[in-house]
């Protein structure tokens, strides 16, 4: 199982993947960075882990420049991706693995054994319609390297709207439903007015946690603040009404969004998924330059789903009370087909290798 290491989104999301792996019998190798290690050894603490450098990507401070950073760094993505196929030829021969899968690394995948592609961005929004047709070649010219594209999506009325369900599809393409590792809990009640958790790539998670700390101050009410730093030792100190920490493991992060009247977030993916799933009412804020969140957030507050802002113009009084007065409409859940999905790829890659043994 191998996660991109763009935030932690992509390692979140593998968690019920790799759960639903175990209980079908199968051996998990994870393949972590130096960032999302501490993520998941904590979720799977008996697991074997297989540490190798990420994409390393660099984001600007400034919303005008992130894309143009991100494109003068394809080079550099390009040559990591070949570096990590060739990185997997060798681990499969090493470790002896049935199967390899991907969640959006490019090259993780394998000539001779089954390789599964998972992503929600079959349509990279760029901003701009040359630039994200030259994207969506680049995309599909790997996805359809491997022999499966899953799409944690609905087939049909999508959560992530167009950029899972662009015109044109590869072949390969599978639709498994939205992936969570959270689920609703019965009887519990709403303790907190609000949850603010943090996330997404730097510079811009730290501008944002700068900006709503030096609010937090001012505003009334029972808050949780979750820095999404897993790796970070250093704490900021708890506020007098608010509770501050670096990073909880899924089940009490579960609990404390369960109990939480209102939830602040970035409107990744991954986090619009958890939302969905346990039917909070949210406000997503987009990170600055980040065309897929900046479409999602947009594409979401359309259908009713979550109230987005701009990190810009934020601030909690405001998005508090926008929030108090939106017609929220309640998301479709996930039905957890995924795990009859990968129970099916699991079934096949036994019956291949007792064939071949």
């Amino acid at each position: 199982m191998a996660p991109l290491d763009w935030g932690l989104g992509h390692s979140t999301r593998c968690i019920p993947i790799i759960k639903a792996l175990i209980e079908d019998g199968c051996e998990v190798l994870i393949v972590t960075t130096k960032i999302t290690f501490p993520l998941l050894r904590n979720e799977f603490p008996n697991t074997v882990f297989l540490l190798y450098k990420g994409y390393d990507i660099k984001y600007s401070r400034q919303k005008s420049f992130f894309s143009l950073k991100l494109i003068l760094q394809i080079p550099k993505i390009i040559t990591r991706v070949f570096e990590e196929h060739n990185w997997l030829k060798k681990t499969v021969q090493k470790y002896q693995i049935d199967a390899v899968i991907s969640d959006n690394r490019f090259g993780m995948y394998h000539n001779k054994i089954p390789s599964v592609y998972i992503t929600h961005q079959l349509l990279i929004k760029t901003g701009n319609h040359f630039t994200e047709s030259i994207a969506q070649k680049l995309d599909y010219f790997f996805i359809k390297k491997y022999n499966h594209c899953f799409v944690p999506d609905f087939e049909i009325n999508g959560l992530a709207g167009e950029l899972s369900h662009p015109q044109k599809k590869p072949e390969n393409v599978k639709y498994i439903g939205p992936l969570t590792r959270f689920s609703r809990i019965a009887g519990e009640k709403e303790i907190y007015d609000l949850m603010i958790i943090l996330s997404g790539p730097e510079s811009q998670r730290t501008i944002f946690e700068k900006k709503i700390v030096d609010e937090l101050r001012t505003v009334e009410g029972e808050i949780f603040l979750l820095r999404g730093l897993p790796s970070e030792k250093e704490k900021l100190p708890d506020l007098k009404n608010v509770i501050v920490r670096n990073h909880l493991p899924a089940r009490k992060l579960n609990e404390l969004i369960v109990q939480s009247k209102f939830i602040i977030c970035r409107s990744g993916y991954t986090s619009v998924m958890d939302l969905s799933a346990l039917g909070k009412k949210a406000v997503l804020i987009p990170t600055p330059g980040q065309t897929e969140q900046e479409y999602l957030a947009k594409y979401l507050m359309e259908k009713g789903y979550f109230l987005s802002m701009s990190q810009k113009d934020f601030s909690i009084k405001k998005a508090l009370q926008l929030a108090a007065g939106f017609d929220f409409v309640p998301p479709p859940a996930s039905d957890e087909y995924f795990k009859k999905v990968f129970s099916k790829f699991v079934a096949s890659i036994k019956k291949s290798t007792d064939a071949f043994h």
